[in-house]
């Protein structure tokens, strides 16, 4: 019988998000013996697809700006958003340890930061704020990943224009006003050369931006401190001594692997967002778990949750939602491969859209929080019904924003529309019919909402009311930069249906990212973070980040419980994790 061979190491992370990433920094810096195992061949998961974002009340750049508030706001804010929800030792962990782990990340690595200083919570209840909680990876120049830059995900090729990535704020507001702006125009032009360079050069830009950037950062810290970076490695079994947890076997390049990790075993394999079966028992408007579309990696299948489940592990599903709801439309792919979903996560909120149901009739206010968009058309559509709704704008609109995977001018419309992806006709009747919406409704719905819209307002779901709203519109768009009327056609529609960014449900976890069994007690050497645990909102959504902060921030934590005592150490240069490993 052919022995398998066997790894040494002190921890051994199970995938390469933000949380697994910044374990695995964190536990390098203080002395240990990392492996990162990735069962894709690039590293990054569904953080590399991400806006970047991370929420962290009082974090430093914050300060810095002269934004302090005492703990006691943002645990407000929380406590009122969260309900039967908070859990108040996790919740001061955030708020304790967030901006120590942002100082750590820019004291002892890579990470640079941007700050979210005008990016104002979700809602409005007592203790939310309009700005200061916010941080963003800086962009990075991906030649400084060197051989490494080959194995990180590129951005969702559908986010992105062919293939550059634009980054949040002033970058995207530079695109958007490109044509009425010669700042803006400026602008575009310079991203536009230095991507078309960096294409012809290294087959990619080296403008990295969002969640793209926050990745290789990441990675390069990784890599500076000796952490053994395998891609195409796939865990399949924790390994146990009785109870505590002592490595798990691990298929690298199709071979098995026992690998040992004398400290513990840290799962972040990213959800379980493509695990139909537990979506089917978890989502409760999808019977069959296929009604959903989501925007995480395909390769993001449950793993780390169903083998924490076998070492005893608690699932917790008790949450207010089970995953980040989020609408998308599908865009049709070459024939043979499947349709993308796109997340409509912007253009919902400027000015000259609405979104209608089957009936044509508006549901919600279209400028809210992706999550509190999807969860209103998840309860406004009778059960058995199709759960899908159409954005429905003018020419202008379309020809000034875009509509979803449809890019605004300069692009043609001419290719989605024969995809059948972008819906487009000369009167709100005709485009109804074409959709399969209700034409008197929907044509009722326009003449409403436009006899209040020509002046800014929205009587029916106040679009534009909140300081969220106002950002995410179009801030020289007057009086309100999220309304204005559907008046001149032609008109075009995309079809809206259920998706996700990623899962909340997951495993139990206690304020130090151990995993907890159905006794709530800690596995010895089992830790998990960023979606493999429930989420620490409980399923909440009230603000944009509150999943790679937490991610980041209880990774970092992860990383302190496993080193305790051992002490920061500069770079190490362990024999069996050599660098040549980072370049397989």
């Amino acid at each position: 019988m052919k022995l398998e061979p066997i790894l040494e190491c002190d921890v051994l992370v199970l995938g390469s998000g933000a949380g697994g990433l910044s374990t695995a920094v964190t536990a390098a810096a203080r002395g240990l013996r990392v492996m990162v195992a990735e069962k894709e061949d690039v590293f990054g998961g569904t953080t590399a697809w991400s806006g970047g974002w991370m929420w962290i009340p009082r974090n430093p750049l914050a300060v810095r700006a002269g934004i302090v508030e005492d703990i006691d706001v943002p645990r407000t804010y929380l406590r009122n958003e969260l309900g039967a929800q908070f859990d108040a030792r996790k919740v001061d962990a955030l708020l304790e340890r967030g901006p120590e782990m942002i100082e750590f990340f820019e004291r002892n690595t890579s990470m640079r930061f941007i700050d979210g200083n005008r990016v104002p919570d979700f809602h409005t209840t007592l203790g939310a704020a309009t700005g200061g909680r916010s941080v963003c990876a800086m962009p990075f120049d991906g030649r400084e990943l060197g051989p490494l830059l080959g194995k990180l995900r590129p951005p969702l090729a559908e986010m992105t224009i062919k293939g550059m990535a634009i980054g949040s704020g002033q970058d995207l507001a530079h695109f958007y006003n490109a044509t009425r702006s010669l700042r803006s125009a400026w602008h575009v032009t310079r991203r536009l050369a230095a991507f078309a360079a960096h294409t012809l050069r290294y087959g990619r830009s080296m403008h990295l931006v969002n969640g793209n950037a926050l990745v290789a950062r990441l990675l390069k810290s990784a890599a500076d401190r000796g952490v053994d970076l395998r891609t195409r490695a796939k865990a399949v079994e924790i390994l146990r001594d009785g109870q505590r947890v002592t490595g798990a076997r691990v298929e690298i390049e199709g071979v098995p692997h026992i690998v040992r990790a004398s400290r513990g075993v840290v799962l972040a394999c990213g959800g379980y967002p493509h695990d139909v079966a537990r979506r089917a028992s978890t989502f409760a408007y999808t019977p069959s778990g296929g009604e959903h579309w989501s925007a995480a990696p395909a390769s993001n299948t449950g793993d780390g949750i169903r083998m924490g489940e076998a070492a005893g592990a608690h699932f917790d599903a008790s949450l207010e939602a089970p995953a980040a709801w989020a609408p998308v439309s599908l865009v049709p792919k070459q024939k043979g491969r499947p349709d993308a979903a796109f997340p409509h996560l912007i253009e919902r909120a400027k000015p000259g859209v609405i979104a209608v149901t089957r009936a044509g009739r508006r549901f919600v206010n279209e400028a809210s929080s992706y999550h509190d968009f999807m969860g209103a058309l998840i309860g406004t559509t009778p059960r058995g019904e199709e759960v899908c709704a159409w954005l429905v704008c003018d020419h202008r609109f379309q020809r000034r924003y875009g509509l979803g995977f449809s890019k605004p001018f300069p692009f043609p419309t001419g290719p989605y529309r024969r995809s059948g992806y972008l819906m487009r006709a000369n009167t709100i009747e005709a485009l109804a019919a074409q959709c399969g919406i209700d034409s008197r409704g929907l044509a009722d719905t326009v003449t409403t909402y436009n006899a209040y819209a020509k002046d800014g307002f929205d009587p029916q779901f106040h679009k534009g009311s909140t300081p969220y709203n106002r950002v995410q519109g179009d801030a020289r768009h007057k009086p309100n930069p999220c309304v204005a009327p559907l008046a001149d056609g032609p008109f075009y529609a995309v079809k809206l249906v259920p998706g996700s960014l990623g899962t909340f449900a997951g495993l139990a976890t206690d304020a130090q990212s151990r995993v907890l069994d159905d006794t709530r007690a800690p596995i010895p050497g089992l830790y998990a973070v960023g979606n493999d645990s429930a989420s620490m909102m409980g399923g909440c959504y009230p603000s944009g980040g509150i999943t790679l902060g937490p991610a980041m921030t209880f990774g970092y934590l992860a990383g302190l419980a496993l080193a305790e005592p051992v002490r920061l150490q500069p770079p190490a240069d362990f024999s069996s994790f050599k660098r040549a490993r980072t370049m397989q």
